[in-house]
Formats: structure tokens, sequence, C-alpha cells
């Protein structure tokens, strides 16, 4: 269950219109949030109520939507805390959280290569997994296998 003075300290901050706090077994909770909101709750939680580690951002595609899911740790309170934002598939992008936890640049680059999901001004979204100028999604719902590749595989003799 989400503790109460999380909860009451987020829902002070902007009320409970403009996010959802449920609770979610073996956490503090999670949160959901309005996407406009991101680097808000993000300086909240770290500054405010000691989530001071980014264990996490993940990327989900439920085809309508995009899901942003990022995960937090606090030594203090020794607990994680989930944090969820919905974005429209058709415009999947949401602000960068590196400016604030500069572990979320290769979490970022990831979810942008897989789940096409733009991290805005994040400081290097390039590809991390797969090679440079591709195009597609790998982990989107939509992808579909299509013919093999020739692919140059490299080899040295150690």
């Amino acid at each position: 269950m989400v503790g109460e003075d999380i909860g009451e300290r987020l829902a002070g901050h902007w009320g409970t219109d403009r996010l959802h706090i449920e609770p979610f077994p073996g956490t503090a909770g999670k949160v959901r949030f309005d996407p406009a909101l991101v680097l808000d709750v993000l300086r909240v939680m770290r500054d405010e109520l000691q989530f001071a580690h980014l264990a996490m951002v993940a990327g989900i595609d439920w085809e309508k939507h995009r899901e942003v899911l990022y995960a937090l740790w606090s030594d203090e309170r020794k607990q994680y805390i989930l944090l969820s934002a919905d974005i429209p598939a058709e415009a999947a992008h949401i602000e960068s959280a590196s400016s604030i936890y500069p572990s979320a640049n290769w979490h970022e680059r990831e979810a942008w290569e897989l789940v096409g999901i733009t991290f805005d001004h994040h400081p290097d979204l390039r590809h991390l997994l797969t090679p440079d100028g591709y195009k597609f999604h790998p982990l989107l719902r939509s992808f579909k296998l299509h013919e093999p590749e020739t692919l140059e595989v490299k080899r040295r003799d150690v």
C-alpha cells in the first residue's frame, strides 16, 4: 500500500485529478500520473520523498497507447515505488528523466529503440541494441517478422 505520507504529499502538490495512487504488492505502491507532470513528479520523489535512485525506465505497448514505467528506490525507506504515465501511441513521447536521474539515459534509449517512445530533450538518443539506421521497434505488438535479413557477423579469435 502506498505510504500515507507519500500519497498525501503527492496529492498536496497536484490533487487526485492529475495522478492516481494505488497499491502494488511488494512496493510502496504505484502512482499513475499525467505525463505532462513527469519532471515535477520525479523531482518531488527525489528531493522530498527520498527516492534517490532510478532503477528502471521501461516502455510497454498496449496497442492504443504506450505506458512509461519508472521504478524508484529509496535507501531511507528501503522500498521501491512505481510511477506510470500513459501516452498516446500515435504521439509516443514524454520528457526525458535524465536531467533528474542520470541513470535514465540508457533505459530511455532502450525504450525508444525497442518500443518507439521518444524522450524529449534526451542528451544522446541513439541506438543501443540494434544497428544504426534500424527503423523498426521490435517490442511493438504491431511488429511483424519479415524475411530474414543478411547480417554481417564479425568473428575474433581469442
